[in-house]
């Protein structure tokens, strides 16, 4: 029996992998963990199946004369690779080669990816998906804390709570054993939930007099600014706390004061007396007030617009106002989503930083990380484009002429997909690992089948900043290697002086010198002691260091120890309603599938459950387009179009339209979704749109014309 993590969220569920015979190698089991209490999802349960998949790719393959992807050694396909890269660059230059990463890589190889793009490519341009997922968040947390981590409390913190205002995160669908931990204010009628359908999670609020906030999307940056305007103006802030722990309380005053709620009310949708209801909540559950503690918590439905990083801004604003970070049994958390989103972002493996989360453009910064890497500082390069911006820069006469790609899926995830396969279609060489062909790995000049989950030794950072040990419990199939060595074998073939270890242990090592003294300081963690069960928050800075299972007790991550109000206004939705698109496209997840479905769309029992892409519609829009539930419906934005069955529900609002984002192809909703992106976090605007509907005649999605 192997003691490990489940390979989905960031929610990272302990799971122990019995070992099995034939078709199915190892079992799942949950185990005990304070995250998930035993409990696991039917993702988690379902997960070995991943494994045995029939079309798991087990050798590498690169692409012939005739345009067919076929089997090839490592050998050739390490030296077609390296040979064309060196071509490349020696034509154009080191930044016509990029990388692109994932939130599920482990950090080993989060790591290894961030070192290999500047020290073997010494390219600027390495980017990953978490920029599609987490990064809103960051950017807040960073200007107003000046620290980033997901949860800067442990999950169990939520479990006392009074109140929790959770805006747009639905965790009964995306984190179901997270829902525990929401008992206690669920039961005290405490759990707010902000979000434009009658989601799973806001179902919860109907249980215990909770308080769902039905907002327009795009609209949450509003409803916020009127929370705190409430909190504010009827005196229920804690002012002792804004003028002991924060650089300016006055501005949070001016910044709210026009926020009246019937103000917001016309914004939103949400009634006055109800947005007044729900901060009169949240408030006495504060300490101030003597209640038994208040959370505010982010998920994407907050963070994926070109505001997002104003939006959660906000959030903390509200959270500071009611004296809540910091404060045991209470404070503000973003709820993270990929595997390793909090890991994967925190080693290097992002454009504008190195391990540690040390910023790339510190001088500081850069001399530290190149002792580690044995290179001059002023070899590495400095900040990168972020992901769709380099997407967007691929093949273009200044851009990448090749992308190298790990751990993601962009012909699923990225926005405005037309574009993206246009730009990958364009480039002299696409070079993609994966376990499974994956849309994006199908477009590829060269795969290379990697290592999964219960195939590989490592560590991953949960949503609560904490260490963990992924333990390979099975070896893998066929010819299959990890992404550790892909990186070993090119840097060699590229003359690469610099060590690429392949033995994750290794790296990790490695790893906790570049990341010393940073603000994610892994230095005093060892494999030894997550072995011996220690639950190792950071930054540990020394061995004997106990880790941070919560911060900000004493101060925050700035200068001076004060968080920062930084004041935000808001603003619509960048691809607003119109005449010829009146209804606005908000695109989520479901319980069954996960991410780009590359993973969950190949379990048999979750491809059954949720085996095509659908649309809710209100019954009030399927009547005006004469629209029977199941029926075919084409949803066109300004940048493309699709067809699918529409779901009539009363669970979405009469402006709004839902699509999983979960599938590929033709029934890929990220074709429409628009690439705008927010200036701070570069995050792109994928959670809001407007949408024309139409009622297409047919009964099959394949048979109608485009």
């Amino acid at each position: 029996m192997t003691a490990t993590h489940c390979p989905y969220c960031a929610l990272q569920c302990a799971t122990s992998l019995v070992r099995g015979s034939g078709a199915a190698p190892v079992t799942v089991q949950p185990r005990e963990f304070p995250t998930n209490r035993g409990g696991l999802c039917r993702k988690g349960w379902t997960a070995a199946e991943v494994l045995t998949v029939p079309d798991r790719l087990t050798a590498p393959l690169v692409r012939d004369a005739a345009g067919e992807l076929v089997e090839t050694t490592w050998e050739h396909a390490l030296d077609v690779v390296a040979e064309r890269i060196t071509a490349l660059q020696t034509a154009y230059g080191q930044d016509a080669v990029a990388v692109f990463g994932g939130g599920g890589l482990t950090n080993e190889k989060a790591y290894a990816l961030g070192k290999f793009a500047r020290v073997a490519l010494r390219t600027a341009n390495v980017d990953y998906n978490g920029r599609f997922c987490m990064s809103s968040a960051a950017a807040a947390t960073n200007r107003s804390f000046g620290v980033d981590r997901g949860l800067p409390f442990p999950l169990t913190d939520l479990g006392g709570a009074g109140a929790i205002l959770l805006v747009g995160s639905n965790l009964a669908e995306t984190m179901p054993p997270a829902v525990a931990h929401l008992a206690g204010a669920r039961d005290a009628g405490g759990l707010l939930v902000v979000d434009p359908r009658r989601t799973a999670t806001a179902q919860l609020t109907e249980e215990a007099a909770g308080i769902h906030l039905q907002a327009t999307p795009g609209s949450d940056l509003a409803l916020v600014l009127a929370l705190t305007h409430v909190v504010l103006q009827e005196g229920l802030a804690d002012t002792a706390y804004l003028r002991e722990r924060t650089d300016d309380p006055d501005a949070l005053y001016r910044s709210t004061a026009a926020w009246w709620p019937e103000r917001a009310e016309r914004v939103t949708g949400v009634p006055a007396g109800v947005i007044r209801q729900a901060a009169r909540v949240l408030a006495g559950a504060a300490p101030v007030h003597g209640g038994a503690g208040a959370f505010v918590l982010t998920g994407r439905g907050a963070e994926q617009h070109s505001k997002g990083t104003d939006t959660v801004t906000a959030c903390i604003n509200l959270a500071l106002a009611l004296g809540l970070p910091g404060r045991v049994g209470s404070g503000y958390g973003c709820i993270t989503g990929q595997g390793n989103g909090q890991g994967g972002r925190e080693h290097g493996q992002k454009a504008d930083q190195l391990p540690g989360y040390r910023s790339i453009g510190v001088p500081a910064a850069r001399a530290h990380v190149a002792r580690v890497w044995g290179v001059e500082p002023e070899s590495l390069p400095g900040p990168g484009k972020s992901a769709v911006e380099l997407i967007n820069a691929l093949g273009t006469p200044d851009g990448p002429r090749a992308l190298l790609v790990h751990g993601s899926n962009l012909l699923v995830s990225a926005p405005r997909l037309a574009s993206v396969r246009e730009r990958l279609a364009s480039l002299d060489l696409l070079v993609v690992a994966d376990v499974v062909p994956s849309e994006t790995a199908l477009l590829a000049d060269v795969v290379f089948p990697v290592t999964q989950w219960a195939e590989e030794d490592g560590t991953m950072t949960s949503l609560e900043g904490r260490v963990l040990r992924r333990r390979a419990a099975i070896t893998p199939p066929g010819n299959v290697r990890s992404d550790l060595a892909i990186f070993a074998g090119l840097a060699s073939r590229l003359g690469c002086s610099a060590s690429f270890p392949t033995d994750p242990a290794e790296v990790f090592e490695e790893l906790r010198l570049a990341s010393a003294g940073g603000i994610a300081d892994y230095s005093g963690i060892s494999w030894s002691r997550l072995d011996a069960g220690e639950a190792l928050f950071w930054p540990v800075p020394a061995e004997d260091h106990p880790g941070t299972p919560r911060l900000f007790a004493d101060r925050f991550g700035t200068p001076d120890g004060r968080a920062r109000v930084i004041t935000v206004e808001h603003r619509a939705v960048a691809d607003d309603l119109r005449s010829d698109a009146p209804l606005y496209l908000v695109t989520g997840r479901l319980l069954q599938h996960y991410q780009s479905g590359a993973q969950t769309r190949r379990v048999v029992e979750l491809a059954e459950a949720e085996p095509e892409v659908f649309a809710e519609i209100h019954p009030r829009v399927a009547a005006a387009l004469g629209l029977r539930d199941g029926g075919l419906v084409r949803l066109r934005t300004a940048r493309g179009s699709m067809v699918c069955a529409a779901r009539v529900t009363g669970d979405v609002r009469p402006d709004t339209v839902f699509v999983p984002f979960h599938y590929g192809g033709a029934a890929a909703v990220n074709e429409l979704t628009n690439d705008v992106l927010d200036p701070v976090s570069r995050m792109p605007e994928f959670k809001a749109c407007a949408v024309e509907l139409v009622a297409v005649a047919g009964a099959g999605f394949a048979e109608v014309p485009a």
